[in-house]
């Protein structure tokens, strides 16, 4: 496939933050083959969370692919990478080639409904180091994503993930933020969503 890269970036103006967003990072016709690549040549998995003392089926399905079998923890969860393969291979040198990094692991979520969803959390795993950079591509139907700044209560964001777009996080923008994808009521299709990520 040949590579493209943005036609756009929109600069957030934000504390403590370096948000970038690439509104067509792929083309409709690129983004939709990626899509239905990703539904099928992916392991999914849906693993049990524990939050407040209950056990329960995590709101998504997940995969997660690196180097070197290092594996990824959040919330009790522990992930361990399948070797990479083609498709996610030609995702991350299209992110690498304007993101100057040369990210080691991606963390997929594939969201099947508006039902799914994923809850205010920061990517501040020790693991992931001071200042860690997020590449996050969507795929599927739009979602929002909120942004809230941990101790500013007005520094908030709200962002429509399209299909083919990819936002980056970098800076002390983990320190400082927090972020979800909630649930909506809204009749909705479906939404895979990969962050590459560097551990360390």
């Amino acid at each position: 496939m040949k590579s493209l890269f943005p036609k756009e970036k929109i600069a957030f103006d934000l504390p403590d933050a370096e948000i970038e967003y690439y509104p067509e990072f792929f083309n409709v016709e690129k983004a939709n083959l990626l899509f239905e690549k990703l539904k099928t040549e992916i392991p999914w998995q849906q693993d049990h969370i524990t939050v407040f003392g209950k056990t329960h089926l995590q709101p998504r399905l997940t995969a997660l692919f690196g180097n070197d079998g290092k594996m990824y923890s959040y919330s009790n969860i522990i992930m361990h990478p399948h070797k990479w393969n083609a498709l996610l291979l030609f995702i991350k040198n299209e992110m690498e080639a304007i993101c100057d990094e040369n990210f080691t692991t991606v963390l997929l979520n594939r969201y099947r409904n508006g039902k799914d969803s994923n809850g205010w959390h920061a990517d501040n795993e020790k693991e992931l180091g001071k200042n860690p950079v997020i590449a996050s591509v969507s795929f599927g139907a739009e979602r929002s994503f909120h942004l809230q700044h941990n101790s500013i209560k007005e520094a908030k964001q709200k962002i429509v993930l399209e299909h083919g777009s990819l936002l980056l996080m970098k800076g002390t923008t983990q320190h400082f933020w927090k972020h979800q994808i909630p649930k909506t009521a809204k009749p909705i299709g479906e939404r895979i969503n990969l962050t590459f990520r560097i551990i360390k």
